[in-house]
């Protein structure tokens, strides 16, 4: 049987593997799997990659030693390195021990050091992906399931390799049979109590009674889906760059003139983009009415860890867990420095911002979180408590703890959203240093204003 073998090396080929990369293939023991690692071995040589395999074991079943045994013999008969996994699942999992396994699964595998991850799933697996995710109500890019090459992602994520993925099962059990494989099989796959064993052995069967060729159309109408998908996210693209979305903050006014269909894919694109995934239909909305019908600053959480933040005229998407800073000693100079998820910039100025010669003098100065019972005298302006303050500067609670405070020899000279205090601040004619502080803009979205600041955290001076 040639079609495995064609569709194997036609996706190595797409994806551009070769010399001195690493592939690995994800080995459970089943017949899809010993399949894949089969047709891989046997082009190893002829691509140049070298091969290695790596197990999952669950402890589910009473047979998972078993497994491990046999995919840890067809590896030393066959050369390849084999990487053993022990995962626990937590049987309490809110969407069921398929998830679970399947999340912990996931995790184990992608520990593994390589350039590809080699996956077994096959047209029939892709048919049911679709079909499941539809009737869970998915939109576009959860319909669009599963490709065959995921390309390497960020911070050296391996790519995903599904070469069987235009592969029928009875193709697959084909090419075992040619070539004499053994292979293992799970009695959990057949249980009907698990709604991907239901789909595959009671709903489609089913629904090929109607239609034959019903798993072929699903698996096709993915590639549909997916460029759609891929369409939506260019959409996506031009709609961040129209709303200043470069610096990683959009501009509230341009957002708000999007359409509600283009708003929430650019939102969903955000979410994506930072690692989480994408909001409920009913969190997604209720941050788009907040965000056309409140003018105030908003927190509003999305979900999977990620909140909406908007502020002075900015939205931007971001952990909605603290972000703790870390006090730093500073020596002025202009530059972009992080801070809590933000940016604090300094440039120098005449007649505005900290005197430079009060900082000059200073034997150390030290960028803080606010202090308990911070109450700055700002210049020109009578003493008020830190909350009356930033309750006129329009500063929200949830930023308030993440301000950055300038002390020079351990007085306040400056705080951020708020100002320069009395005692440091500016005469005219006088140089000076201005800060400002930016919350949800990175510093490498911004251009540089000039050398990066010394600085250190002060748990190492």
């Amino acid at each position: 049987m040639l079609i495995v073998a064609d569709a194997v090396a036609a996706t190595l080929t797409r994806a551009g593997v070769g010399d001195r990369h690493r592939l690995c293939c994800a080995l459970s023991g089943g017949v899809d799997s010993v399949v894949l690692l089969d047709a891989l071995d046997a082009l190893r040589a002829c691509f140049g990659f070298t091969l290695e395999a790596a197990h999952v074991h669950h402890g589910l079943s009473p047979m998972a030693d078993a497994w491990l045994d046999f995919c840890a013999g067809l590896c030393r008969r066959r050369g390849i390195p084999l990487h053993v996994f022990r995962v626990e699942v937590r049987p309490d999992h809110p969407d069921g021990l398929e998830a679970a396994a399947r999340a912990v699964r996931h995790a184990a595998l992608a520990r593994v050091e390589c350039d590809w991850l080699a996956l077994g799933h096959h047209r029939d697996d892709q048919a049911e992906t679709v079909l499941f995710r539809l009737l869970r109500g998915a939109g576009v890019r959860g319909a669009a399931a599963m490709a065959a090459v995921e390309p390497p992602g960020a911070e050296g994520r391996a790519g995903r390799l599904r070469p069987l993925l235009d592969v029928g099962r009875e193709a697959v059990l084909a090419r075992a049979r040619v070539r004499n494989l053994a292979w293992v099989d799970d009695a959990s796959n057949a249980d009907p109590r698990f709604a991907r064993n239901d789909l595959r052995h009671r709903i489609l069967p089913a629904i090929e009674a109607s239609f034959p060729a019903a798993r072929a159309t699903l698996a096709r109408a993915a590639t549909h889906f997916r460029a759609a998908a891929e369409l939506l996210d260019e959409l996506a693209d031009d709609d961040a760059a129209t709303c200043g979305g470069a610096d990683g903050a959009f501009a509230r006014e341009a957002l708000l003139a999007l359409s509600p269909a283009r708003l929430a894919n650019l939102l969903r694109r955000e979410v994506r983009r930072l690692g989480g995934l994408p909001p409920t239909a009913a969190r997604l909305a209720e941050a788009m009415r907040q965000l056309r019908g409140v003018t105030k600053p908003l927190r509003l959480p999305f979900g999977d860890g990620f909140a909406c933040y908007a502020y002075r005229g900015r939205v931007w998407l971001a952990s909605a867990r603290a972000v703790e800073p870390l006090p730093l000693l500073w020596q002025p100079a202009a530059g972009n420095i992080a801070w809590a998820g933000g940016t604090l910039r300094c440039r120098p100025a005449i007649g505005e911002g900290v005197l430079a010669s009060a900082l000059a003098q200073a034997s150390a100065c030290r960028l803080m979180p606010r202090p308990p019972g911070l109450q700055p005298h700002l210049a020109g302006r009578p003493v008020k408590s830190f909350k009356k303050l930033c309750q006129e500067a329009g500063i929200p609670v949830w930023l308030r703890g993440h301000l950055p405070v300038l002390e020079a020899d351990g007085r306040t000279a400056w705080a951020g959203g708020l100002g320069v205090t009395a005692d440091f601040a500016c005469a005219p004619g006088q140089a000076g240093w201005l800060l400002e502080w930016l919350p949800g803009i990175s510093p490498s979205a911004l251009p540089a204003t000039g050398p990066v600041p010394p600085q250190s955290e002060l748990s190492s001076c």
